[in-house]
This record gives structure tokens, sequence and C-alpha cells, in this order.
């Protein structure tokens, strides 16, 4: 079984109390071969109080326990229970705990991650030990509140690289050795070793780096300037916003292999996942993207490593604190000018989507009872709820304010611990505003606003505004209004702005009505928003004419969630965009909005028979954007459109003759990406075979095509095929989170729903068995990309919501059947209100 003893915070806190750690010394042998490695760990520690002796536990999950010493005498290795070793009769003082463990490599990216290369045969390690996972790779006191300094040496094959928290030297007898670190936790140890591509140079005295795999290296040398100018540009304006300097010894950013999330902030050597460094043609949005995610990880060196949260139910000061960071950072400092369209367009759905589902938690929750819980909560609600709210802080308080209580917070609790009250704290020390109140109405509640504008009569032709206000929180948003542009029909021009406080002392003066009245404009606040019935009318006529992108972001989302609530009809969703998205600028825009058409319109709002002709009109939408972008100036727009072309392709004839060409007539020339794009659509039709996907891995042997033909695979309508796919991931154990993955997403297609009936209720208990088996990643995996979210009907709601009472399912799976069985409800709720 997968599954280890998690920490209660209970437990913690009394550990905390009991203990001061003050240092580790880990030695790794990374040369013992491809299943296990060796951990030899010294830990120095105190236990408080001067007089009677005490009970505590170190955690270690070894695949052996050789020994275990405390104090120089030995403990029995068999005392182990589960990944626990306790500590019995524990005198006040100081203490020297030893443990030497044989630990096995993870294929599923917790603990030391090992990867094989199938590009050159090359392999690849690093440790990823958030939120609890350092047991897996050294014995730790493993919680966020007992810091300590590491020393790190490590054994590794020749030829290898060994990065660290800290700056590594190569000694003569092969071994490589890590400066010691500042007080970090445990989560927060890292090491990645391997034969990496590097390109380094210095910033303000300080070493940078950047990491990849070799087979990945033309690849990164191409990025590097522009990612090194993106790093060095925002450390810059970090240390503009923060009086603390960096306060690390170097600054690595490695792209590792199998990476279970976007990014982990180990300070001095974040690790990304490796997709980051693009094989194939990307949009500027993506570029955008990983420039925020540069971005959001710095910011983590101070929110989360320099001032780390003292337990679990603090992460939005880890996670909301850098969403908000990364995104302002990237706008303030680099070359993107649309970060913050790209969050209302992708992030923002997020937390609103997660913050309406019965899992839904404050931004800051009174208590998280224990590690897995925690590990549930790094969602929408801590990352795009929380930087949304601080967003809205930032409009309320001041950014001189804001920013001077955060200084004051780091000043504080530098290389400590912190929680929500020590942070307002901070923050009342720098405003006269109750920003404990504010937290009250932000921090601690659940659920979204809805703001509806109504429009009142004024003196003669004048109007006023009224908001009305479902739900607690106050807001201070702006409001948009707009009227028809005189010389262009299609456009409309900004009246002006106007600010209003929610809830209001009167109505707002508007003059004379316009045609569009938009609450939030600009998106400075997190709720949803409604249209009075004329601006509703300028949306659908207009919509496009708006001239700023992030107005139009508003207003798409505001269309999204009205469809989701079942208050508008989702195909009028879909003219919408068949009117307007051919007019479309921002590339996040665009693929935001034919993403909801397709995966949730299309594949889920409306049902089968309506499906085709969605299809059809996505299909003629993509046409459209090809049309538009002939001349070449709209590289990205063109890729967004060629990308939903083939995945709402009906019929096979023009993705075939693609792929035998080579190219898009007139481009973009097919490269990895599109090629495996189009071979799975083609598979989903049932117009390839098995012969054409072991051609193209073959052409394509790299981690990214054996994951294109695991989906392709999986896409086949035969029988057999299905089987096979089945049994790899749910009977199998070899599959690697990312293989899962592929092959899970290429399992289910509502095109197939006939051939795939009977999986349907077999996936739940089949669901449960290999989370249980397998752990965390993989149960989220499972609940993420296994489910079969075609099957929207109420025999399949029936089944999961069984599953969740009656089976037991690990809490990874839990969390995320909870959360796709609500979209299931949803779905189903706005079939039923829309006739679908």
């Amino acid at each position: 079984m997968a599954s280890m003893s998690v920490l209660t915070r209970d437990e913690a806190q009394t550990r905390a109390r009991l203990l001061d750690v003050h240092h580790y010394t880990i030695a790794l042998d990374l040369t013992g071969g491809d299943e296990t490695f060796d951990s030899l760990t010294t830990i120095r520690f105190t236990v408080r109080g001067d007089s009677s002796a005490t009970d505590t536990f170190v955690e270690v999950k070894p695949a052996q326990l050789r020994n275990v010493t405390l104090d120089g005498q030995p403990l029995d290795p068999q005392d182990l229970d589960d990944n626990r070793f306790p500590l019995k009769n524990l005198a006040p003082g100081d203490h020297e705990l030893r443990v030497d463990a044989v630990m096995a490599y993870s294929r599923t990216g917790e603990g030391m991650h090992r990867f094989t290369d199938p590009s050159d045969g090359e392999t690849y390690l690093y440790a990823q030990l958030a939120p609890d996972d350092a047991e897996r790779v050294f014995a730790a006191f493993d919680q966020p509140d007992l810091k300590a300094r590491f020393d790190l040496t490590v054994r590794a094959p020749e030829g290898w690289t060994v990065l660290a928290n800290g700056v590594t030297e190569h000694t003569d007898d092969g071994r490589w050795t890590a400066a010691t670190t500042p007080p970090i936790s445990t989560y927060l140890v890292t090491v990645a070793a391997g034969p990496w591509h590097s390109v380094t140079t210095e910033h303000r005295g300080l070493p940078f780096g950047i990491h990849c795999r070799r087979s990945l290296a033309p690849h990164l040398d191409a990025d590097a300037d522009e990612i090194l100018d993106l790093t060095r540009a925002c450390f810059d304006r970090y240390h503009e916003k923060f009086d603390e300097p960096y306060p690390f010894d170097s600054y690595d950013q490695a792209f590792v292999p199998e990476f279970n999330w976007g990014a982990m902030e180990n300070p001095g050597l974040v690790t990304f996942r490796d997709e980051f460094v693009y094989r194939s043609a990307v949009t500027d949005t993506e570029r955008q993207t990983r420039a925020m995610v540069i971005a959001h990880e710095m910011a983590h060196m101070w929110f989360g490593d320099l001032v780390t949260l003292r337990w679990w139910d603090d992460i939005w000061l880890n996670e909301s604190f850098a969403e908000y960071m990364g995104y302002q950072t990237t706008a303030e400092a680099t070359r993107f000018t649309g970060p913050w369209t790209e969050f209302g367009v992708t992030r923002k759905p997020w937390g609103y989507d997660a913050d309406q589902r019965p899992t839904t938690h404050p931004v800051a929750p009174e208590a998280v009872e224990d590690t897995a819980a925690a590990q549930q909560n790094f969602d929408g609600i801590s990352y795009a709820k929380g930087a949304s709210a601080l967003r809205q802080l930032v409009t309320w308080l001041g950014e001189k304010d804001f920013l001077a209580g955060i200084n004051t917070h780091f000043a504080r609790h530098r290389f400590g611990n912190a929680t929500l009250a020590d942070f307002l704290d901070s923050l009342a020390a720098a405003t006269d505003r109750d920003v404990h109140a504010w937290a009250d109405a932000w921090l601690r509640t659940t659920g979204v606003d809805t703001l509806t504008p109504v429009l009142g009569a004024g003196p003669g032709v004048t109007r006023t505004l009224t908001v009305e206000h479902t739900g607690t929180r106050p807001h201070r948003v702006t409001v948009g209004l707009y009227d028809p542009d005189l010389t262009d029909e299609r456009r409309l021009t900004p009246r002006g702005r106007l600010e209003l406080d929610i809830p209001q002392s009167e109505p707002l003066p508007l003059g004379k009505r316009p045609a569009l009245l938009l609450l939030n404009d600009g998106d400075l606040t997190y709720a949803k928003i409604r249209f009075d019935p004329e601006s509703f009318a300028t949306v659908r006529d207009r919509l496009s004419g708006l001239p700023d992108p992030l107005t139009r972001t508003v207003v798409w989302n505001a269309l999204r969630d009205a469809v989701r609530d079942g208050e508008l009809d989702p195909a009028v969703y879909l003219g919408t965009a068949r009117a307007h998205l051919p007019y479309e600028t921002d590339l996040a825009l665009v693929q935001g909005v034919l993403a909801f058409a397709h995966t949730h319109i299309a594949d889920r709002y409306l049902g089968p028979g309506r499906r085709p002709a969605a299809l059809a009109t996505l299909t003629d939408l993509c046409r459209d954007l090809i049309r538009r972008t002939e001349d070449g100036d709209h590289p990205g727009l063109r890729l967004t459109a060629v990308r939903h072309r083939i995945d709402t392709a009906a019929h096979p004839d023009t993705l075939a003759a693609w792929l035998s060409d080579g190219t898009v007539p007139g481009g973009p020339e097919l490269d990895p990406e599109l090629r495996w794009r189009i071979l799975t659509r083609l598979a989903v039709l049932g117009a390839t075979d098995e012969t054409a996907i072991a051609a193209e891995l073959a052409a394509d042997p790299s981690a990214t095509g054996q994951e294109g033909a695991a989906r392709c695979r999986a896409a086949l309508p035969d029988p057999d095929a299905k089987a096979r796919a089945w049994d790899a991931l749910f009977t199998g154990d070899d599959l690697s989170t990312y293989l899962f993955t592929a092959t899970a997403q290429g399992f289910w297609q509502p095109e197939q729903a006939d051939l795939l009936r009977e999986y349907v209720p077999r996936y739940f208990p089949a669901a449960v068995a290999v989370a249980a088996r397998r752990g965390p990643a993989v149960a989220a995996a499972a609940g993420r990309f296994a489910f079969p979210a075609h099957a929207v009907d109420t025999d399949t709601l029936r089944l999961g919501e069984d599953c969740l009472d009656d089976a037991g399912p690990v809490p990874a799976l839990r969390r995320r059947l909870a959360d796709e069985l609500d979209d299931l409800a949803r779905a189903l709720r706005v079939r039923e209100a829309h006739g679908s």
C-alpha cells in the first residue's frame, strides 16, 4: 500500500513545543542502481524543558532501515511503525539522531524521482518533498515550523552534475558538497542530479543557472537569453519592492522531467516541469505564462522560504502572495503586457469554479487537520481566489501601505515561521484601515458574491446605478460606461470609469444611459457579474468592439458564469463566440473561449444530439481565424486556431492531408506537438492504426513522443485497444504519472460513448484500488484525467456518489471525485434548464 501515516496539526503543535531542531547532515549515495539509493542522516536537536523525559517520533519511509542511533546508542530498526520511528524517554537537552537507510526511487514525482530519457538513455533524479515527502529521501522531523540548517553531500555517477539548495562543489572522490543552507523547512530541501545541460551567468554577484536534460539542450539554448533576462528583471524588481535582500547564495532553475506541479520554490534551486522548455512552436501567451511562473517562484524566496507558514492552514501565505506577485511583477518588469488578462481568462475561473463546489474552503481556513488535507488545498482557492483577494486588498489599501506591511512582515519573521495573525499585525502597523475586518470578510469565508446592476431614473434623461449584492464581502469596483462609436458600428467607446464601494450608501449617478454598463471593469475584485438587459444586448452585438482586452475578459467571464449557472443557454455563448472571436486579437482570450466552448459546452453542456453542430460551429470559427492570419502577421493566433481546428475535426480528410504533407497550407509546418495532436484526433476518429502510431514514435522517441503514443493508442476505437489501455491504467503499476495521464486522456472520448459504456461502472472501484496502491499523485490523476467526464447522465452521478459514500477513496481521489461529480451535476442542471 502506498498510504502512510499523516501528520496531524495537533501532533505538529505538540512536537514544535517540545523540540528545537538545529542541523541536518545528509549524505546520499546515488550510485547503487535503478531502484534504491542510500541515505544517511544526522539530526542535531534540543528537547525543551528541564525535568521529565518525553516521547516523540521522526519520520522516515525506507525500503530498508539499516540502523538508528540516538546519542551514540543503537535503537532497534524493528521499532519503525509505517513511516514513524519512535524516540522514547528523551531527556531535556541536546541530542543527536543518526539514521542509516536505503530509500526507494519514485516513478510518480514524490520523493526522489528517477527518470531515464528515452531519447538518449540518460538518467536524471530530483527530489520533490512538499508537503510531506522528505521522509522518502532522508529522516526528518517533517513539519514546516521545525526549520534547521542543512549540510548535504551526494555521491553521484561519473559525468553527472549535482544541484542543491546551495552552491555545490565536486571533490576528487566523486562526491558533491552543497554549501550550508540558512534555516529552512524540510519540505524545501532538494537535490537534482544527472548529466544536466547548463547555462550559467552571474547577476548582482550571485551565480545564476538554468538546467535541463541533454536531449532538450538545443531548445533551452534557443530560449536561454529570454529566460535569464526575465530572471534578472524579476530579481531586480523584487529588490525594488522588498527591503530584505535575496536570502540565499545562488539562484538555479532546473527544468526537470515528469514533474507533477508547475514548479516548486526550493530555496536557491527552483524546479520546473520541463514542458517549459519548448520543443515545438508556442504562442506568446504561453511564453508569458512561463515568465509568470518564473516570477511566481522567485516571489516564494521571500513568501514561503524566508518567511514560512507555521502549518498548512496558511498555504495562502505562500501561494496567494506568489500568485499575485507573479502576475504583477510580470506586468511591471517584463515585455509582457497581458498577464492580468491571462489571469482573468485561465486562473480566475479556476478559483470561481472551485469556490462553488462542496469542497470549497476559505482562503485562510481556521484549521487544516493533517497533511493529507493540506495537499488538497493546493487548489484554485489558495492560488487564484487568494491572489484575487490580494489584488482587491491592494486596491482598497493602496500599494504603498501594502508593501510597507509586507516589509514589516519580512523583518519580523525572517528565517522563521508566521501565521495569518502575524501577517495582519504587520499590515496593521502600516495602515489605519481595519485589515482584521477585511480578513474576516475575505479570507475566512467561502463562496462567490454576485453583483447585478439595476438602473434607475434620475432627473431628466439621467440614470442612477444601484448594485444588487448577493454575498457578504465588501468590494471596491470600477464601473465602466460605454457608448456606440459613431464612426464604426461594431465598436464601443469608453465614456469613463466610476469608482464604487459595495455595499453602497446611495445610488450612483451615471448621466445618460450607456449602451453598456460593466461592473468590475478592470477585474480588480472577485465576484460574478451580471448585466442589465440593454447591456446584455450590446454585449451580444458589440463585444469584440470593446477596446481593452481586460474589459473583454470580464465580459467573457460573465457569460461563462451565466452558462454554468443555467441562466444563459450554452448555444447563445457559442453563437457569441462565433460572432466575435474571429475579430479577437488577444491570444489568451481566443484560447480560453475556444477551450470552454469545446470542453464544457460541446462536450458536456449540450447533449449528444447537439454536439456535432457545436463542433461544426467551432470548426468554422477556427477556419475563419486561419483565413484571417494568412498574411503571417499573427503566428500565435494562427497556431491557436490550428490547434483547435484539429481538436474539433469531425472528419479525418483534412487532418490526414496535413499530416501527409507535413504542414498546414500557408503554415505552420508540423512540429512534434502538432503531429501528435493530429494523430490523436485521427485515432479518435478511427482513421489511423498501430502501424502509423509506431512509425511516429520511431521518428520521435522522446518522452513527449512516448506520451503521445500512449494517448493515441488509448484513443483508438477498438475493443482490444481499450482493454489494453484499461489494464495499463488500473491493473499494472508500471506507468509513470505522466504516462498514466496521457493514457487516461486518450481513453475516454465522447465519439466512442457506446464502446466505452461498459467501462463507466468499472471506473469507480478501479480508481479506488489504484489510488490506494500508488499514492496521492496517481490518485489525483485517476480522479482528474481518468474520470469519465463525457458520461453526463444520472447513472454516472449515482455511481460516483455511491463510491464516495461507501468505497472509502483516499483523500486525494476523494477530493477529485467530489469535484468531478459536482461538475457532472452542474452539467445535468444546465442541460435540464435549456432542453439539451
